[in-house]
């Protein structure tokens, strides 16, 4: 990895010594290359808030890989209370979720498990290396502009090695500070839900701007729920699932050196500071069974994060993005139960990341660019067990990457190099009480490649792409995977997963080409056929006497996804907005044909999952409607009726509306000049209209009718 690093920067010098060089770039063409390749390599020009009617796109489908996003608009008519909710509307996308206000929720993309899965938060990749998956309950939808999700990779040829590490990202936006705002908010509902939250961004001159924003959550998740016994139903409460947690953020911006007026090439630079601060305590209700009443299982979480981020010119073809990170989080965990001295067991951990990335992009024609990346992390366990290591471990991670674009063809590339080594302390031996060192496993490295390929099919003015993706990644063991105790194996290999995507994105619009015309319409589709292998997929495993964390083999998953979007506008300032998703996947086990759940499917992987969301806008009323179903699964590999769970239909309803207060204001003078009036949003949601009982984890009732009730003032 270090000779190609090497071997690449030493092209990038002989290139740019080049006679000529300069002269070319005054002609202009690598800015304008650099702002059709990367448009995040730019400050954008940002405006005051703009009424938007009918026709959001929904899906970018130049893209070479499937993308689906939703909208901070979008979230709020239809009710959205969290990132899992949010993401699990979208085509080929599953949210593991255990329930109730404070319960955690993981996404998975096309069943390759949560581990593969990118969590980005405004750039940058978060990391768990204790569990591998980032519980995205933990974050608030308050402050958020976006969230999308990439199945394989982001377009951004300026991203991080993790990025193009892992086999899907979802990315979740913030608000940007450079538009000068207020915003208060207050929900309530259900369950002693509680939820206040604030938002204040400025912008000093043209240069600087920064913004704070925080949030609390009380709630008692007290619901009820019907237990199941043969025949017998008896009506129930879920308790221990209370949540009392806060969050705040706080982010500084600088410029300079771009562009001035209305230019839409910026050449400057921008370094973006960021910390933040999440602490909760919460109740795990643990599973419902018969007799089983005792629920005294408790959990503290914080967690703390430091972080900046620059983006600039080094020259007129050369850009450079650099992102450096710290994070903290520390977990302690009780459980009561007879088995442990004392009756009780505490679990505390402690995670330290330390986290170094740069990115450099050469833009050699206005078709092709390159860019090598590198990212190094260092991060620790530290826990109260003596029988534990605890494990230091070291990544590397290089990235080599190409772009072409020509005509109708967009072509991406890039190979990763992924090597790791751990450290341990020594250990008590729990058999002899003598001190050992601690089993570590040897180095393990990697290179895998990714390929990708956008052709359009028709014209500009009636898009339809073809796309097809290949793309290898690789999952290095956790260390609850290796280290946990009893279930814990050094022994593990990574696991390793092929995505192959070949698919159809087309768009139509009827009535004119302004989309905002009455009786105008627009339409978007997309089908995407896919195939993952799997292979030494990591698994806990029952053994003798307990669960063992296990290589299980191999996997192959197949599927179809589908989105369909169609936005109206109709006269009157109303529009109608439908979006709808579906998948069909068959996740089966390939490991031994000898075992009696050979090619059965695999837990927790329904067949048939979809749902549809339809928005009626007015000037005096916003009325939204989603459905989400899915087919039965199993909860467990033997695929036997006690594990069966039912499939589902879930209906929420959201009744929304905006108030002008009038004194409009000029809001980010140099960024556009727009003004804005002071509103205030009112919504109320009817969430499981029909008091629907079912669970995404099995013994984990999912909550019954719930309502939420907002209101925010932005000014």
């Amino acid at each position: 990895m270090k000779t190609l690093g090497t071997s690449f920067l030493t092209a990038l010098a002989w290139l740019l010594a080049q006679p000529g060089a300069a002269a070319v770039a005054s002609t202009g063409w690598p800015m304008a290359a650099a702002a059709q390749t990367s448009d995040s390599l730019h400050a954008e020009h940002q405006l005051g808030q703009v009424e938007v009617r009918g026709q959001q796109s929904r899906n970018k489908l130049s893209s070479t890989v499937p993308v689906q996003s939703i909208s901070k608009a979008d979230i709020a008519t239809l009710g959205i209370t969290t990132v899992g909710d949010a993401v699990r509307r979208m085509a080929g996308v599953s949210v593991r979720d255990y329930g109730g206000i404070g319960g955690m929720q993981t996404v998975s993309l096309r069943s390759l498990g949560a581990c593969h899965t990118a969590v980005s938060y405004d750039g940058f990749v978060l990391s768990n290396m204790q569990a591998g998956q980032i519980d995205v309950s933990r974050y608030s939808l308050f402050g958020v502009s976006r969230i999308s999700v990439a199945m394989g990779q982001e377009s951004d040829i300026m991203q991080s090695v993790r990025h193009y590490a892992s086999a899907g990202i979802l990315s979740i936006e913030g608000e940007s500070p450079w538009r000068g705002l207020l915003d208060l908010e207050v929900k309530t509902g259900s369950w002693g839900l509680l939820q206040p939250s604030l938002r204040l961004a400025h912008q000093w001159g043209d240069r600087l701007a920064g913004s704070v924003c925080g949030s609390l959550t009380r709630a008692d998740g007290i619901y009820p729920f019907t237990l199941v016994n043969g025949r017998e139903r008896e009506r129930l409460k879920r308790y221990n699932s209370d949540v009392l947690s806060g969050q705040g953020e706080a982010n500084i911006a600088y410029r300079w050196g771009q562009a001035k007026g209305d230019s839409a090439l910026h050449t400057g630079s921008e370094l973006d500071a960021k910390i933040g601060y999440y602490n909760s305590k919460r109740g795990l209700p643990g599973v419902v069974i018969l007799y089983n009443p005792d629920t005294r299982e408790r959990m503290w979480d914080e967690n703390f994060f430091a972080q900046m981020m620059l983006k600039t010119w080094l020259m007129p073809r050369l850009a450079l993005r650099a992102r450096l990170r710290y994070a903290h989080s520390w977990t302690k965990h009780e459980d009561y139960n007879v088995k442990y001295a004392g009756g009780k067991q505490t679990d505390v951990d402690r995670q330290n990341e330390y986290y170094l990335s740069s990115t450099l992009g050469y833009y050699v024609t206005p078709q092709l660019s390159l860019a090598l990346a590198e990212d190094f992390t260092l991060g620790n366990l530290r826990n109260n067990i003596e029988s534990q290591p605890n494990p230091t471990r070291y990544t590397s991670q290089t990235a080599l990457s190409l772009r072409w674009k020509w005509q109708r063809w967009q072509l991406d590339g890039n190979v990763v190099g992924t090597y790791v080594t751990e450290k341990g302390e020594k250990v008590t031996s729990q058999v002899t009480g003598a001190t050992v060192n601690a089993r570590i496993p040897a180095d393990r490295k990697r290179l895998s490649p990714s390929l990708a390929l956008a052709y359009r099919l028709l014209t500009e003015e009636e898009p339809l792409y073809l796309r097809l993706m290949m793309k290898s990644t690789y999952r290095v063991p956790t260390f609850t995977d290796m280290y946990y105790l009893r279930i814990g194996n050094t022994n593990l290999k990574p696991e390793n997963a092929t995505e192959w995507n070949a698919g159809l994105a087309w768009s139509h619009g009827f009535g004119g080409n302004q989309v905002s015309a009455p009786g105008s319409w627009r339409i978007q589709a997309t089908l995407d056929a896919y195939l993952n292998k799997v292979s030494d997929k990591i698994v806990a495993f029952p053994s003798t006497y307990v669960w063992k964390m296990v290589n299980f083999g191999k996997a192959s998953i197949t599927g179809v996804d589908a989105t369909l979007s169609v936005g109206v506008s109709l006269w009157g300032r109303m529009s109608v907005q439908l979006d709808a998703a579906y998948t069909y996947q068959q996740a089966i086990d390939k490991t031994d044909p000898q075992k009696s759940y050979y090619r059965h499917q695999l837990p927790y992987t329904p067949r048939h999952r979809g749902n549809v969301g339809i928005v009626w806008k007015s000037p005096w009323l916003n009325l939204g409607w989603q459905m989400m179903a899915q087919g039965k699964q199993w909860s467990m590999i033997q695929g036997t009726d006690e594990y069966l769970m039912p499939g589902y239909a879930e209906h929420s309803f959201t009744l929304s509306r905006d108030f002008l207060l009038g004194g409009g204001r000029q809001q980010g003078s140099s960024q556009g000049g727009q003004h804005q009036a002071p509103r205030v949003g009112v919504s109320f949601s009817l969430l499981n209209a029909f008091d629907r009982q079912y669970e995404v984890i099995q013994y984990y009732p999912m909550p019954g009718r719930s309502w939420r009730l907002s209101a925010a003032l932005y000014i």
